[in-house]
């Protein structure tokens, strides 16, 4: 028989299994058409789904007119016309917050206009749905402590009066509520004849509230509470609103509002079934457990009573992973255990990033889970797509953002060319990547293009008016913004002569979610107004972020991944409660940029602990599985973690509970998680080792060894003379970096060209002052040209700047001692055993007074020491016996009187060294000895052998396995053949 009021089934019952049995039950004595008059409200889809599939469980037979809670609102209502698009309201609530932070530049800076006005937006449907307009927030009375914020509110308030006013079109919130209100007028005047139930809810919201109020109030009217906690006592549940601030985190505060607005007690819920829960002994313990913080005294005075905690704790498991990875990996072996059990597993987390992991780890088994939250959109290909293209739009490209456009999976997939794609990316990213420019542009593609002589035009000239159309991006109408980055995408996917609609650009996964979310942004357009490229990137990505691609794939149905929803809807012989950190689970709450917390509570609005009490509401009901896994990772990528404060509060209280047994219980179940742990380790642990390398020293054969070299590269094959191996004989370079970047080289190349052109054009006829005018135009014509970079050239001018007056008063100096004779030009000297040449390109030789020789370098960063160069760094010494030797054709055989380093930075600083008699040739004889020496087969090319530093990095210690071996192993020879 239907029994009016409030019901409720206890944690951890299958929710839609028991909610139909309890119908069947109460109905089995009714004419058959009688349970086809119970029009039944449920609060999901999800539900509604596993609702219909209990009653086709339980055979042929009229159901209940099942529908959603937040259906009401579609519900025709004369007077009430149909809600407005949320998007066209998001667009019209951008475009005021735009004018109100520029208003008020410092109001939440940092945060984006669309993220403003999305949490506007929840604000607004907030208040529409808990029936708070601005009247009653500016009613609120004004504390000195939020005079600041009140100021901001008041603006808040100017902004969106509007669309509280009678005339105002209707969000899908506010016609929720006057739907909801105006039921009330009539079932309260005539209410319905039939049963009317709402299941499944727990009234968070203030709307959905209000209806399960008027449902329960009526003759023929039940609500059914999930997850309903009857091992509270009395005082636990009037703990619950004791304080001046209610528990809103306590999972059943939201049903204990409820009560309290019906009138009635925890005692005047009705059981709707005789289900009992799977572990009601856990059930009892985590009750006590999740008590408001002020009354946790009733630990002590209750915890006495529970059950030995061993036998309660039985089937659960604690699973403590020192990182995420591991902890994906135990809790994939552990449903890999349920599913061979024969068992129904589900995994519980709110963390994506975690259920990906564990469905990656699950892959290698060939389980597929049953996911329900599918893929988001915006990590989709279509979707990465749309978002590349729009954030490119109105910035100069650079190479790495060029390339990944390229290298898109649906790039140039609408012509029959996208083989030939992919080649001409490959060679066009090798050759940016080594001559640039770092900005590509039309003239830089068409010139590469003329490099050969194949089909490389056409895709060159494809891609360049690609790259033309992204830079014309002015600030304009929303629908124009639409029209231009679809055609630029429509661009790219089709390819040099192709159509999109030959691609599965639009038809592929994704594409079809894509495509909806487009063509109603294009449709809303009209109330957007106008739009920068960045704003319009930021809107788009925000609106991909909403969007969910289903999976179609074939999955195992007893292997789920639910969010934390899911746990009221359906049960699983396992639960396997996940990622259960401070952060995660309950995820943090996120600050509400409009009003302050106190103001929040006074105006009646919720606080942010309802989501927090909700979640908790989710873990409460998911911990009474049969068997349950409780896991987290004791740190993540950045830092140790927090437990979760629901884990916290259950694993003190067991512990703190010595007469039940319970330190006993909790290391039981660290153990059963540990044996989890121990199976991954066992797991991850290779086959076989592979023992270490040893040191190299490779010995190639003579004759494929270097015959030239630079005076550059000496010091490198003193160092490191296995770099010379990889460089010169095996022919290996470091790739260039994608990203171009200031670096060392560039700078050194540039403050090169930028000395030669001031010391070839140097007039010492003109005052200093000009001169330094001179340097620094020079400096500021080769930076513009050059650095592609704005700020690497201010600073680098900056740096030129600081030294240009001590630069030009020794450059006086120096004219007057000598004149510059070389300057950039390249000669040899040769040996005649071995056979050997030795290259050299001084940046400056002058030829002194006295007829002997100068030879300078322009160091751009730190001058070696004396030592340094007499050691090690023997670039100059090395020039310098060139020169005595006649190696300089220009100048022939001359005299050395010093060498001198010249910093470009910092303050100017030189370094002269004037040789020792008689230690140019002993430099040359050593040098001779070093190169003969590299032309003895028993000679190898050893990694490391003396650098500067033990911290000194190499392009080639990835191929020398350096940290496999260290500096103070012994080299290992390997003879080449």
């Amino acid at each position: 028989m239907f029994e009016p009021g409030l019901h409720a089934l206890p944690i951890g019952v299958d929710f839609p299994d028991a909610l139909v049995r309890g119908l069947i039950t109460r109905f089995s004595d009714e004419p058959p058409e009688a349970m086809a008059r119970v029009t039944l409200y449920l609060n999901a889809g999800r539900m509604q789904r596993a609702v219909k599939e209990a009653f086709d469980r339980h055979g042929d037979g009229f159901v209940p007119r099942i529908r959603l809670i937040t259906d009401l609102g579609n519900l025709p209502m004369p007077g009430l016309p149909a809600p407005i698009p949320k998007l066209r309201r998001r667009l019209e609530l951008a475009q005021l917050v735009e004018q109100f932070i520029g208003r008020l530049p410092g109001f939440e800076s940092g945060a984006g206009i669309f993220a403003l006005a999305d949490s506007l937006a929840e604000l607004m449907a907030e208040m529409q749905v808990e029936g708070v307009t601005p009247d009653d927030l500016a009613a609120l009375e004004i504390e000195s402590s939020h005079a600041a914020h009140w100021q901001f509110s008041l603006a808040f308030i100017r902004i969106v009066a509007r669309y509280f006013a009678d005339s105002a079109e209707l969000d899908a919130e506010a016609r929720q509520r006057k739907v909801v209100e105006t039921l009330t007028e009539r079932w309260r005047a005539a209410p319905p004849a039939d049963p009317v139930i709402v299941a499944g809810s727990t009234g968070s919201r203030g709307s959905t509230s209000l209806f399960m109020e008027l449902v329960a109030s009526l003759p023929n009217g039940a609500v059914i509470l999930p997850g309903f906690d009857f091992d509270m006592p009395i005082s636990g549940w009037t703990s619950l609103c004791s304080g001046q601030i209610p528990a809103e985190d306590h999972p059943q505060y939201r049903f204990k509002a409820l009560m309290d607005r019906l009138g009635l007690g925890p005692s005047d819920v009705k059981l709707w079934t005789d289900a009992r829960p799977h572990a009601p002994d856990r059930n009892a313990l985590v009750s006590l457990a999740m008590r408001p913080a002020p009354v946790t005294d009733q630990w002590l005075s209750e915890g006495k009573n529970l059950a030995l905690l061993p036998e309660t704790t039985r089937d659960l498991t604690l699973i403590a992973a020192p990182d995420p990875r591991k902890e994906a990996l135990a809790i994939a072996l552990v449903l890999r255990d349920a599913l061979e059990r024969g068992e129904t597993a589900a995994l519980i987390t709110p963390d994506r990033l975690l259920t990906r992991r564990v469905a990656a780890a699950l892959d290698r088994w060939g389980i597929r889970p049953d996911d329900s939250g599918g893929q988001p959109l915006h990590l989709s290909a279509p979707g990465r797509l749309l978002r590349h293209v729009a954030e490119a739009r109105g910035a100069t490209l650079s190479i790495e953002d060029l390339i990944i456009l390229l290298k898109h999976p649906l790039v140039a997939t609408g012509s029959t060319g996208r083989g030939d794609h992919l080649r001409l990316t490959r060679d066009l990213e090798l050759h940016l990547r080594r001559y640039g420019p770092a900005f590509p542009d039309r003239a830089s593609l068409t010139q590469w293009a003329a490099r050969k002589a194949d089909d490389r035009t056409v895709w060159a000239d494809w891609l360049s008016e690609f790259i033309e159309s992204l830079q014309a991006a002015p600030k304009q109408s929303l629908s124009a913004v639409i029209e231009a980055h679809i055609g630029s995408t429509a661009h790219l996917v089709a390819g040099p002569g192709g159509k999109i609609e030959a691609s599965p650009f639009w038809s592929g996964p994704g594409g079809a979610e894509c495509r909806a979310i487009i063509s109603e942004l294009a449709e809303q357009a009209p109330f957007g107004g106008e739009y920068a490229a960045a704003d319009y990137a930021d809107l788009l990505r925000r609106l991909l972020q909403g969007g969910m691609i289903r999976r179609t794939e074939i999955v195992n149905p007893n292997v789920m991944i639910w969010g934390t929803l899911e746990a009221r809807v359906q049960g699983a012989d396992l639960a396997v409660l996940a990622g259960l950190n401070e952060g995660s689970w309950p995820e943090a709450t996120a600050p509400d940029p409009w009003l302050s917390r106190k103001m929040r509570l006074d105006a009646g609005l919720l606080l942010p602990e309802r989501q927090i009490g909700l979640s908790a509401h989710d873990f409460q009901q998911a911990v009474g599985a049969r068997r349950v896994v409780l896991t987290r990772a004791s740190r993540d990528a950045e830092a140790e973690t927090v437990p979760s404060r629901w884990l916290n509060r259950l694993t003190n209280l067991i512990n703190g509970l010595p007469e039940r047994q319970g330190p006993e219980a909790y290391r039981a179940m660290c153990a059963r998680g540990d044996d989890w742990l121990r199976m991954v380790e066992t797991m991850e642990r290779p086959a076989f080792t592979i023992p270490p390398a040893r040191r190299p020293s490779p010995r190639p054969p003579v004759e494929t060894r270097p015959r030239e070299l630079p005076v550059t590269s000496i010091k490198t094959l003193i160092r490191d003379p296995y770099e010379i191996y990889a460089r010169r004989i095996l022919r290996l370079r470091k790739l260039d970096p994608l990203r171009a970047e200031p670096d060392p080289r560039l700078r050194g190349q540039v403050l090169h060209d930028v000395i030669e052109r001031f010391v070839k054009s140097f007039d010492p006829n003109l005052p200093p002052e000009c001169l330094q005018e001179q340097l620094l135009l020079a400096a500021q014509e080769v930076f513009e040209a050059e650095i592609p970079f704005p700020s690497a050239q201010r600073l680098w001018l900056a740096r030129i700047r600081k030294i240009a007056e001590s630069f030009v008063a020794d450059e006086f100096v120096r004219r007057t001692e000598g004149t510059p004779a070389i300057m950039e030009e390249k000669d040899s000297i040769s040996l005649k055993m071995p056979v050997f040449t030795l290259t050299a390109k001084p940046d400056r030789i002058d030829i002194l007074h006295d007829g002997r020789a100068r030879i300078l370098d322009y160091k751009s960063g730190t001058v070696p020491s004396k030592k340094q160069m007499r050691s090690f760094d023997k670039q100059l010494l090395l020039e310098a016996a060139m020169a005595e030797r006649g190696a300089f054709t220009k100048i022939g055989p001359v005299a050395v009187a010093d060498m001198t380093y010249i910093r470009l930075g910092g303050d100017g600083e030189t370094q002269v060294i004037e040789p020792e008699t008689g230690e140019l040739d002993e430099v040359w004889v050593k040098f001779t000895k070093l190169i003969a020496r590299y032309f003895n087969p028993e000679q190898g090319y050893t990694a490391r052998r003396a650098m500067h530093s033990v911290d000194a990095t190499s392009d080639y210690d990835q191929l020398s396995r350096f940290g496999e071996w260290e500096l103070t192993d012994p080299s290992h020879a390997e003879v080449l053949e």
